[in-house]
């Protein structure tokens, strides 16, 4: 059954959708019950019944979860009407820092406090033996405005695994495992552009990644 504004899932009421993708579709709710606003995030209708769309769904919302810091989005709670899994997130009011960024240079301080914030972010997540796997502006979002101060917020835990985790990568035919990502020997996870040179070899990977990984976020910023 198509999901439509103004429907009612268990006690979330959609209003509008606010993003789209191939990992998931997004879409601004309010919770009824606690009177607040809410992001609702989808596996897309299509990958409903794919094993693997579903896994990244739960590891996303598992590993995030199990965080809470300041700047990583927070994970209120999973669902599932109708066939259709979701995650229940803290609504962001931004952009990207990609889209923040816009292909321009940022003034030195404000980058710093970007750094900062996603460091912290890195090292609270990593002190839970946790390995995002795709740190990039994209999965970064920035929220406040010019009269407010800036906070950087950290997204997607799809491809996050733990540090001793041996369970299961995307399938070939993921949309997550493409000639451009890669991560432990064999699978392929990622985003090319911010790889480590140990994850574009197909290494066994470990927080450093992660490290390296923001170290092309400062770059590009």
């Amino acid at each position: 059954m198509p999901i439509e504004s103004g429907q009612q899932l268990l006690h979330y009421r959609l209003i509008e959708k606010i993003g789209e993708g191939g990992m998931g579709v997004v879409w601004r709710a309010e919770d009824t019950r606690l009177r607040r606003q809410v992001a609702l995030k989808f596996v897309p209708e299509g990958r409903a019944q794919d094993a693997q769309a579903v896994d990244r769904h739960l590891r996303e919302a598992r590993a995030a979860s199990s965080l809470n810091h300041p700047n990583i989005c927070s994970i209120y709670d999973i669902g599932e009407w109708e066939g259709r899994r979701f995650i229940v997130m803290e609504l962001l009011e931004g952009r990207t820092l990609q889209e923040h960024i816009g292909g321009k240079q940022m003034e030195v301080e404000a980058a710093i406090e970007f750094a900062i914030q996603i460091a912290g972010a890195l090292a609270a997540a990593h002190a839970k033996g946790i390995i995002h796997r795709d740190i990039k502006t994209a999965n970064m979002f920035v929220v406040g405005d010019a009269s407010d101060t800036l906070r950087a917020k950290m997204l997607d835990f799809g491809l996050a695994k733990l540090v001793a985790d041996p369970g299961p990568e995307p399938s070939p035919n993921d949309p997550t495992r493409t000639a451009m990502h890669l991560t432990t020997p064999g699978a392929v996870v990622g985003t090319v552009s911010y790889m480590s040179p140990e994850q574009a070899l197909g290494k066994e990977l470990d927080t450093r990644t992660d490290i390296f990984s923001l170290g092309v976020v400062l770059y590009e910023m």
